[in-house]
């Protein structure tokens, strides 16, 4: 499916006059901006007129928060998600109306090796945010984002809402943990907040070179073999980052809009699963390259198959995504050659 022949709308809760009145100047925090969908995610905001907070607990010069200078038109927040005390003075002082919640541990392998700080940060941090802005009287909205990994593994495919959250593994547990809070301070104490479940992300700006996307563009660039660290045969859906950017805001434009869109999750993705082989095969395409992978087989604690089924955001939201696989990847490519070569 290629982006460019879907000729489709911007997805809109609002008229596009009203989106941007929605936005202007409505004080939104964001967490785990610094991160690779908390650029994009700022970047969307901005150029909707937001007044954007970023909760930043480490300076991270290479990220695309500070390479494109969008942290000279954000407020920027230091801190440690799990501080409670300072969420609270966040939320207060800056009356915060809109919470973006992205911070986490999100490396698997570290996740495997380091099991304590994901958990102190996926699962401890969000239930600080949540009782933080259970406490704040001016929250409108809050979106968490969860994982497709908070289901773990389940022998029917896609996975859909309604399939049980029951992560083995301590990155899957930590996703799973904090989707099942998030869902827990809406049923218990009406907190106005809605859950996103995505695919893989990729997109420019993940400076991650161990994930699968950016590890084999950079090898490529460098003339390098490309390295699968499983046997290429895992399935995976791939979602383009700044659809998931879009749907972040659509999701808090319509919980703003109904109240019975509390405590709800949506899955987010194209429904175009694909093994590791055939990604990597995808950017030797794009990029006329020869080069031949090398597989590693050396994968562990991950789920062989997974991929989610979006139709339930497609009609409660009315959500399409903009950017076909082919079309998110060119534009990655593109993205990582700049960055590599400059």
């Amino acid at each position: 499916m290629d982006g460019a022949a879907l000729n489709i709308e911007m997805p809109t809760a609002l008229h596009s006059s009203t989106r941007n009145e929605f936005w202007r100047a409505r004080p939104t925090l964001v967490t785990g901006a610094s991160g690779f969908l908390g650029g994009w995610l700022v970047r969307q905001l901005l150029e909707l007129d937001a007044d954007v907070i970023c909760l930043v607990r480490d300076a991270v010069p290479q990220s695309d928060l500070m390479r494109s200078g969008l942290h000279q038109r954000v407020k920027i927040v230091r801190g440690d998600l799990c501080d409670g005390a300072l969420l609270e003075r966040v939320l207060g002082e800056h009356e915060i109306v809109t919470v973006m919640h992205l911070a986490a541990q999100a490396i698997v392998g570290v996740a495997n090796r380091n099991p304590l700080s994901t958990f102190e940060t996926n699962i401890r941090g969000t239930w600080q945010l949540l009782e933080a802005c259970r406490r704040a009287p001016t929250i409108k909205q809050i979106v968490v984002a969860s994982s497709d990994k908070a289901y773990g593994a389940h022998d029917t495919l896609p996975y859909s809402e309604s399939a049980a959250l029951q992560g083995r593994h301590p990155y899957d547990v930590s996703k799973s943990c904090a989707d099942l809070i998030a869902q827990s301070y809406a049923a218990t104490y009406g907190l106005p907040v809605a859950i996103t479940r995505c695919g893989n992300l990729f997109g420019g700006g993940d400076l991650n070179w161990s994930r699968l996307i950016p590890g084999t563009i950079r090898a490529v660039v460098e003339n390098r073999e490309p390295l699968i660290r499983s046997d290429g045969l895992f399935v995976r859906d791939y979602f383009y980052v700044e659809d998931a950017a879009l749907a972040y805001v659509l999701l808090a434009e319509q919980l703003a809009a109904r109240d019975d869109l509390r405590g709800q999750a949506f899955n987010f993705s194209l429904g175009q699963p694909m093994t590791v082989t055939q990604v990597v095969e995808a950017i030797l395409k794009i990029t006329n390259s020869d080069l031949q992978p090398r597989v590693l087989g050396e994968a562990s604690n991950e789920i062989r198959e997974q991929y989610l089924g979006a139709d339930l955001a497609r009609r409660e939201l009315n959500w399409q995504p903009q950017f076909g696989f082919d079309d998110g990847l060119n534009r990655t490519v593109e993205w990582y050659r700049n960055f590599l070569q400059n």
